[in-house]
């Protein structure tokens, strides 16, 4: 009773702490944990590299021996006639293919085959992984740049209303026309649209996220992305990732081998199948009796004349081409993924520090000097709009250029298959 009672206490509070974690922000190491455990791709694949499993099983299993039994009695005849007659027939046979396969090495050779399979199932799975992991990064960032970008769209329309308001006190007391009215309103009214598209971006980006995750609990992301990514790596040691790890370079691989191994197996098919058979069969026990006592020894085969398998051969050597052509365009894409990937990082990583250096501060620096000319009636309204409109799209294209930034992190972790972020 008290075991009960404790493991119920523990499964509530296992229940607590998820709902707890789900309610946590969302970092990008959370979101791959999570992708990992409960990602539907993911675990579709996982279930086709079992099934893969199940195959090498089935291509290693022996067939079983055939056993046949019989027993029967002939008629209009008298066993009392002879000493050890009887009119009672009874037959006992066993056959066995399995020592044809053994001998042959045909077994071992469809066990290499579906163990190669195996090996291509794992890699094509690890490259689902790969793939869709991009993508569930990819749908982080977007979320959590659309998160910095309702923010910033918030700053923006409080100072729109902000502005707004003080233009209606001036154009109420006389010190401005209607037409910085007219504009005070329009950049409020932007500011209202800003927010809403923001709103939705980030909405959008969250439920495709938790789509992918697997999870149907809603969702928050922090703001771990949201900073320059601090990876410092060479072309090279992408490049030598790449070649060790990339899980779609690994499925080629191991489908050569199986095509290798099912040219042998092919090859093999000529070796003729035989069948070994024992066979015990008597009516009676006397040298009189219809069937003494008997035991026979045998052996079924096909004759390898009309048919040499050639066919099965010619396409299995075809199979190895078409393997080994596709392994080296899969050489080369990891090639160019690599190169490209790294360029884009390259240019990202220069965007990002002129912005953060120069001009998200010189930006800042001219909204903050025209507000004060303005004030201070120095500047006009049109002038004042005009910067910060120029500082709000400095503040969006540094978004852009986080984006750029870190989504070219992840294409290189894409095209080397290793994890760079942490």
């Amino acid at each position: 009773m008290h075991i009960r009672i404790f493991q119920f206490l523990i499964a509530i509070l296992a229940v607590t702490a998820g709902a707890t974690e789900n309610r946590r922000p969302l970092t990008l190491d959370d979101a791959i944990r999570i992708f990992r455990t409960s990602g539907f791709d993911l675990l579709i694949a996982n279930a086709n590299v079992d099934s893969a499993r199940a195959e090498e099983q089935i291509a290693a299993a022996l067939p079983n021996p055939s056993v046949s039994l019989s027993r029967g009695s002939t008629s209009n005849y008298d066993p009392t006639l002879c000493s050890g007659c009887s009119s009672h027939s009874v037959s006992a046979g066993v056959t066995d293919s399995a020592i044809s396969d053994l001998v042959s090495g045909r077994r071992r050779l469809r066990t290499d085959v579906a163990r190669a399979l195996v090996g291509v199932s794992a890699a094509t799975r690890d490259d689902v992984e790969r793939t869709l992991e991009f993508s569930v990064k990819q749908l982080l960032l977007q979320a959590e740049l659309a998160k910095k970008s309702l923010d910033f769209a918030r700053q923006a329309h409080a100072l729109a209303a902000e502005t707004f308001d003080l233009i209606s006190k001036r154009y109420n007391a006389g010190a401005v026309s209607e037409a910085d009215v007219a504009r005070a309103d329009v950049q409020r009214l932007e500011s209202e649209q800003a927010m809403d598209s923001a709103t939705q971006a980030l909405d959008v980006a969250k439920s495709q996220l938790a789509f992918l995750l697997g999870v149907a609990e809603p969702i928050d992301v922090a703001d771990d992305l949201v900073q320059p990514s601090s990876i410092g790596v060479s072309r090279d040691e992408i490049y030598r990732d790449a070649v060790e790890h990339r899980p779609d370079l690994a499925a080629a691989r191991r489908q050569v081998e199986r095509a290798r191994s099912g040219i042998e197996l092919a090859k093999r098919q000529r070796v003729p199948d035989f069948s070994p058979s024992l066979q015990y069969s008597r009516e009676g026990s006397g040298q009189s009796a219809i069937q003494p006592p008997t035991l026979t020894l045998g052996v079924t085969t096909a004759l390898p004349i009309l048919y040499r398998y050639r066919g099965e051969v010619a396409k299995a050597e075809a199979d190895l081409r078409v393997q080994e052509i596709a392994r080296q365009k899969i050489e080369a894409q990891v090639s160019a993924d690599v190169s490209i990937s790294f360029a884009a990082f390259q240019s990202a990583r220069a965007r990002v520090a002129r912005m953060q250096s120069r001009l998200l501060p010189q930006a800042a620096r001219a909204r903050d000097l025209v507000r004060l000319q303005y004030e201070k009636g120095a500047a006009s309204l049109f002038e004042f709009i005009d910067a910060q409109r120029t500082y709000l799209a400095a503040q969006n294209e540094y978004l852009q250029t986080l984006n750029d930034d870190w989504t070219a992190v992840f294409q290189m972790e894409q095209a080397s298959g290793v994890e760079l972020h942490r």
